[in-house]
C-alpha cells in the first residue's frame, strides 16, 4: 500500500495551494508575517505554496491595473470605454435638432445613454417634478372630453395574459377599481384619441416622445405616451418612490410638525384620496390631477403619519355610521 500523504493544515486563515516542486516560496519573502506564521511556512511540505496575508493580497489586487501593471488605473477605465462607445452611438443617431436640456443631462450622466430616446427618458426620470407639472399643464390644455365623468369599475377585471388591439368594443378599455388611481379619460376606449396622442393628457406625441414638434414631422403614430407623462403617471401612482425628491423640496423638515425628517419618514397626501372621491368628484378633470401631484404630496414622520391616519379612519367610521 502506498503511504497516505500528509496534509498540511494552515493556521491564521492563510490558504495553501499545491504547486509544482521547485517553486516553494518561504515566508521570508513576506516580511509582514509573524514569527509563528514564519515557522508554519517553513514547515510546509515540499511542493506547497504559502499565500500572503489576505489583507496584503487584496491591496495588491486593488492597485493592479487591467494590463497587469502594479500601479494600474482605477475602475473608471471600464466605464470610460463604455461611455466612449455609447457617445459614438448617440452622436451617430442624434438628429440635427434635439432638446438642449436633455442632451446636457445625458452628457453629464455617469453612464451616457446610447440613443436619443433613452437620453430623453433619462432626463425626465431625473426631474419627476417637472414631468408632473408638464403633464398637468398638457391636461389643462386638452380639457376633459365632452360627456366624460369620473367613475370606477364595479368589479376588478380579470388579468389578461395577452392584450389584443381587436378587443371587444362593448367592454370599457380602462376603468380603475379604486379612487387611489388618478382619473384618465383618454385611456378609456370611448374617449381615446388614437395613435399619436397621449393617453394621459390627450395631446399629440411627437418624435422621441417629446411634447413639442421640433422637427416639423407631425405626431408619432407609433406612440401613445409622452416621455414626461410616463414619469408623471409613475409619480402619481407610486409617490413613495420619489421620497428623496420630496424631502429635498421640504428641506428635510416634517410638513406636519416642522421638525427634522427621520429616515423612517413617509409620503402622505395632504387631502386624503377618499375625500377627493367623496367631496371633489365633480371638479374639472385637469384640476383633479393636482390631488395626486406635487401640490397634495408631503413627507411626514412616521409618528405624525400614524396619528393622521387614525384621525382619517375615525372620520370615515363616523361617516359610515351616519349613512
Amino acid at each position: 500500500m502506498t503511504a497516505r500523504p500528509q496534509i498540511f493544515i494552515p493556521i491564521h486563515g492563510h490558504r495553501v495551494r499545491p504547486e509544482p516542486a521547485g517553486r516553494r516560496e518561504l515566508a521570508m519573502d513576506f516580511p509582514d508575517f509573524t514569527e509563528s506564521e514564519r515557522d508554519c511556512a517553513q514547515s510546509a511540505p515540499q511542493g506547497w505554496h504559502v499565500a500572503p496575508r489576505l489583507g496584503v493580497l487584496r491591496k495588491r489586487l486593488r492597485l493592479r491595473g487591467y494590463d497587469g501593471c502594479e500601479n494600474g488605473g482605477p475602475m473608471s477605465e471600464w466605464r470610460d470605454e463604455i461611455n466612449r462607445k455609447a457617445l459614438a452611438r448617440l452622436t451617430l443617431a442624434l438628429p440635427a435638432i434635439f432638446p438642449r436640456p436633455a442632451l446636457i443631462h445625458a452628457l453629464g450622466r455617469r453612464f451616457t445613454p446610447p440613443m436619443p430616446r433613452l437620453a430623453i427618458d433619462s432626463y425626465w426620470r431625473a426631474h419627476p417634478v417637472r414631468a408632473d407639472r408638464l403633464a398637468r399643464a398638457l391636461a389643462r390644455k386638452s380639457g376633459a372630453p365632452p360627456g366624460w365623468t369620473w367613475r370606477l369599475a364595479n368589479e376588478k377585471r380579470a388579468r389578461m395574459k395577452r392584450r389584443s388591439r381587436n378587443a371587444d368594443a362593448s367592454e370599457p378599455d380602462w376603468l380603475s377599481v379604486s379612487f387611489r388611481i388618478p382619473p384618465a379619460p383618454y385611456r378609456e376606449r370611448g374617449f381615446a384619441r388614437g395613435a399619436g396622442f397621449c393617453c394621459i393628457c390627450g395631446q399629440p406625441v411627437y418624435r422621441f416622445g417629446w411634447h413639442v414638434d421640433l422637427w416639423d414631422r407631425g405626431a408619432n403614430r407609433n406612440a401613445i405616451w409622452h416621455a414626461a407623462c410616463v414619469i408623471a403617471w409613475d409619480f402619481w401612482t407610486a409617490p413613495s418612490d420619489y421620497a428623496r425628491v420630496l424631502k429635498r423640496l421640504q428641506q428635510r423638515r416634517c410638513a406636519e410638525t416642522g421638525r427634522r425628517l427621520w429616515k423612517t419618514a413617509e409620503v402622505d397626501h395632504r387631502v386624503p384620496l377618499f375625500r377627493v372621491w367623496r367631496e371633489h368628484r365633480a371638479m374639472p378633470w385637469p384640476s383633479l390631477l393636482g390631488f395626486w401631484g406635487l401640490p397634495n404630496l408631503q413627507v411626514i414622520n412616521r409618528e405624525a403619519h400614524a396619528g393622521k391616519c387614525a384621525e382619517e379612519a375615525q372620520f370615515r367610521r363616523v361617516i359610515a355610521d351616519g349613512l
